[in-house]
């Protein structure tokens, strides 16, 4: 015999009603009183969802059937005479002459609820917790564009508790970096290494993109390519949040790599010099000095500088005086 009938009265069914009348009350009410057509009936479809979610179930509808949620048979809740109510305890300790303590703590018998069910009428599956543990998989559905940190809710889905709203579940997208691409909102940034012949005779590289086609780009001869130089790729970016048709830019920026030193042998090295355009040369006059280029390490100088800070200081610390042995 079914003890508890609000969950019935909510999808407007009889407690006796089959999974398909369950099934067909739910979807009417449930596009009803949908938020995106009734704003304001946001409470209403929780309660049709809940209801949904507990009599659709076979085993928790068995446990609604039985106590309606409220952990033991209607009438069977009583006030916590240990607390009258109020879930909390007060013990008073003596610490000294005419000196008391005052010791609040949550009342054990009811565990802080203020009310408690007799042993003999609570119900056997919760043990009058009203509550039962279970595990549910939620299927999270990323769609194309969404970013990093933005939010998914699933409407109470939360902890369930007799007299309280469930809460919702919120998932936060945390986005794992990439070793190629960098996102910036819908672009796609990458760096791309290229040889000298190919920044200047031209080139054509492939690159793999995340939705696991290739696509090449090509520059083609006497288009030259400067270190640093910065070319993009329409529509071949990240996927616009909603437009999932719609994509931001690939932005390439180029590296140019130059040969090492001594890599042509002199006759090669004027040849060169002859195919490109031509160097202006400087004439040296009596006022200018000569001197030489060196490699500099910015790394090595930085600690140059922190080394010669710290003997700055050391110079300047005041020592310490030697104490007096003559008394």
């Amino acid at each position: 015999m079914v003890k508890e009938t609000t969950y019935y009265d909510v999808l407007g069914v009889k407690p006796n009603a089959t999974q398909e009348e369950l099934k067909k009350a739910y979807r009417k009410l449930a596009l009803k009183y949908h938020p995106d057509k009734n704003p304001n009936e946001g409470e209403k479809f929780k309660q049709i969802s809940q209801a949904y979610e507990v009599l659709s179930d076979a085993k928790k509808r068995e446990l609604y059937d039985k106590g309606g949620g409220r952990g033991g048979k209607k009438g069977a809740v009583e006030c916590c005479p240990n607390c009258r109510g109020t879930g909390m305890q007060i013990r008073i300790h003596q610490i000294g002459p005419g000196m008391v303590q005052q010791i609040q703590s949550v009342c054990m018998e009811c565990q802080g609820h203020g009310e408690r069910i007799s042993p003999k009428d609570r119900c056997k599956s919760c043990n009058g917790r009203k509550i039962v543990r279970e595990k549910k998989i939620l299927e999270v559905h990323i769609d194309k564009g969404m970013k990093d940190g933005q939010k998914i809710t699933f409407h109470g889905e939360g902890d369930q508790e007799p007299g309280l709203e469930p809460g919702d579940i919120i998932i936060v997208l945390d986005q794992k970096d990439h070793t190629v691409f960098t996102r910036r909102g819908e672009d796609l940034f990458m760096c791309m290494d290229i040889q000298l012949v190919e920044a200047l005779c031209g080139f054509q590289k492939p690159i793999p993109t995340l939705d696991n086609r290739t696509i090449v780009i090509t520059s083609h001869p006497g288009q030259i390519v400067k270190h640093g130089d910065i070319k993009c790729v329409l529509n071949e970016g990240m996927p616009i949040y909603r437009r999932p048709y719609e994509k931001g830019r690939l932005i390439i920026e180029f590296k140019v790599n130059f040969p090492e030193n001594g890599f042509l042998s002199p006759d090669k090295l004027s040849l060169l010099e002859k195919l490109l355009p031509e160097r202006k040369e400087v004439e040296e006059t009596d006022e200018m000095d000569q001197v030489e280029l060196v490699d500099f390490d910015p790394n090595q100088e930085r600690r140059r500088h922190y080394n010669g800070e710290a003997y700055e200081d050391d110079e300047h610390q005041p020592r310490g005086g030697v104490q007096c042995q003559t008394s």
